[in-house]
């Protein structure tokens, strides 16, 4: 069991230490590329905006760019996979689903264009989270030229550690600083979303802080515009969610 591994995980001070903690430990057991990503703002048919889906990955720039910031992976099959369940699946199951010939074009596409970028065998994780809006998983990418029977074969013998040591990382990440694509908040737009938090009115604020209510209410609607919500309750729940107010860290 790798103890060692997890009290260093658990321990991780940055989202950029355990990141590199984590794909190292994972290439020991031949996944030497993870591409990993977390949204909170999930619906029923969407991952949401992708400017407020958090993704690490040590894969290439390039894929990244394609799958990613393109967002091809809105088609991709093993990431519908694990938009509608939970839990543990070989691609073992995405080969077979291609030979049935049950994916759709679109899917068709991405598992192409991941071949092309040299990702053939590998496994997906996805977490169990406590909220239906949330969703967080995992591509775990075999080392190059090892086959979907290796694989298998080494996750019968090791899945249980690997998949623990992944419920760790993943449940660690959210309780990181860490941004989406958008800015960050200033710490004046921190600050009075703290404020706002805690129960104050523009009023109050403007009081504690020494300023008019009106500036108050310019930092609020800057954090709204940062953050992309309507409401400054909503406001307050993002930046909550997202790490950048109420943090040890800040």
């Amino acid at each position: 069991m790798p103890f060692d591994h997890l009290r260093t995980i658990v321990a991780a001070q940055s989202v950029e230490q355990l990141w590199s903690y984590h794909t190292k430990r994972m290439a020991e057991y031949g996944f030497d590329r993870l591409i990993y990503g977390f949204t909170r703002f999930r619906s029923a048919n969407s991952l949401g905006d992708r400017d407020d889906l958090f993704v690490l990955s040590n894969l290439c720039p390039e894929y990244i760019r394609t799958f990613v910031d393109k967002e091809m992976y809105r088609d991709a099959p093993m990431v519908r996979w694990a938009n509608q369940n939970e839990g543990v699946c070989s691609w073992r199951e995405l080969s077979e689903r291609h030979a049935r010939g049950e994916l759709t074009p679109a899917e068709e596409r991405v598992l192409e264009y991941n071949r092309s970028m040299g990702l053939f065998a590998g496994y997906t994780i996805a977490f169990r989270d406590i909220s239906v809006r949330s969703r967080g998983a995992i591509g775990l990418v075999a080392r190059a030229g090892v086959s979907q029977d290796e694989v298998d074969s080494v996750w019968a013998q090791h899945g249980t550690e690997i998949l623990l040591m992944n419920e760790v990382m993943h449940l660690k990440v959210q309780n990181l600083p860490y941004h989406s694509t958008r800015p960050p908040l200033t710490p004046r737009q921190r600050e009075v979303l703290e404020w706002v938090g805690d129960g104050k009115t523009a009023q109050d604020i403007a009081t504690i802080l020494g300023v008019t209510p009106a500036t108050v209410e310019k930092h609020l609607r800057l954090a709204r515009e940062t953050l992309d919500v309507e409401t400054t309750a909503q406001a307050v729940l993002k930046a909550w969610f997202q790490n950048q107010i109420f943090s040890a860290s800040g």
